[in-house]
């Protein structure tokens, strides 16, 4: 991997963990809806899945994932849990949905947001043995909006940078 492609992934993912940090002080429905965020973090992982690769989107979204549990949430704490299974299942599903469908990436954050949410579901229903069901239908119908905010987002980031940025 060349010098340049390195320092700019390492940007990113300094991007993610500060969009990631700060978002966690933003109360969304006053905690009404445990677990619930918009994502911002996200449009890093979209940007570098349109720039650079699925494997490297992976190593930003797990070394997030590890850094602000070293920063804020606590390593290996559920939170940790939460957003690593959520993390994984997303940047997965919006690798396989950017290559063989031809959605937008609108479209693929919509993917995102929900494969994030299922994905936390699932280790939720691992780790504490209990039916999410009544929750699954809440956290799916919140992460279309937010879905669609942040691919709309990540939309006009990528259009601004590609203008000044040659990747």
């Amino acid at each position: 991997m060349e010098i340049k492609k390195i320092s700019r992934i390492a940007m990113l993912l300094a991007l993610s963990v500060v969009l990631n940090i700060i978002e966690s002080f933003i109360p969304l429905f006053n905690g009404m809806i445990p677990g619930f965020k918009l994502g911002l973090a996200n449009i890093v992982i979209l940007l570098v899945i349109y720039t650079y690769s699925f494997k490297d989107a992976l190593l930003v979204a797990i070394l997030r994932v590890f850094l602000v549990g070293i920063l804020r949430t606590g390593l290996f704490s559920m939170t940790f849990f939460f957003s690593l299974g959520g993390s994984i299942l997303s940047v997965v599903m919006m690798c396989l949905f950017k290559k063989i469908s031809k959605l937008s990436i609108i479209g693929v954050s919509i993917i995102g947001s929900i494969s994030h949410t299922l994905g936390q579901i699932i280790i939720a229903v691992l780790f504490y043995n209990i039916n999410m069901f009544y929750y699954m239908a809440i956290a799916l119908i919140l992460a279309l909006p937010t879905g669609i905010l942040i691919g709309y987002l990540t939309k006009e980031i990528k259009k601004t940078l590609d203008l000044v940025i040659k990747w």
